[in-house]
């Protein structure tokens, strides 16, 4: 995810300021994600667990990330698209859908790690965490074909 993250960054760094304020907290996003994660360079000792206040700063990000594309960035993609024509605008209304899922796996996420006290939750969390990776990395390809829409229109 990371790697990607570079190509986005080297893609469409500097082309807009929206675009790259939402780069920066998706890897921002993703060393939470390493550090919770137990993930180089991160690593925790065997059979560590992160602490609650890691996952929920964990999730806190999360949730700063998805809000921000749905009230913010998509926002902003769709009245560009709009400027650049139909074949835009139904991409860009076809993708949408699909990232959504991701919001609610996201949601989802937060609320069971964010919602309890009860540390054991905890023991849940690889899995949980190995879920979510799945859906934020199709979400992250899904935004990206949005950032390209943009990026092609604007080139």
């Amino acid at each position: 995810m990371l790697t990607k993250l570079e190509k986005a960054e080297k893609r469409w760094g500097g082309a807009n300021n929206l675009i790259d304020q939402w780069l920066d907290n998706r890897r921002k996003l993703l060393v939470q994600y390493f550090i919770v994660a137990g993930l180089a360079p991160y690593s925790r000792s065997e059979k560590s667990l992160p602490s609650m206040d890691q996952v929920k700063q964990f999730c806190d990000q999360l949730v700063d990330y998805v809000s921000e594309g749905h009230f913010e960035v998509y926002n902003n993609v769709l009245k560009a698209c709009e400027k650049f024509g139909e074949s835009s605008i139904e991409t860009s209304n076809a993708l949408l859908p699909l990232i959504s899922e991701s919001t609610d796996i996201a949601l989802d996420f937060h609320d069971k790690y964010t919602d309890t006290a009860d540390e054991q939750v905890l023991y849940q969390l690889d899995n949980d965490l190995s879920h979510l990776a799945q859906a934020m990395e199709s979400r992250f390809e899904l935004e990206d074909q949005l950032l390209e829409i943009l990026y092609k229109r604007n080139a």
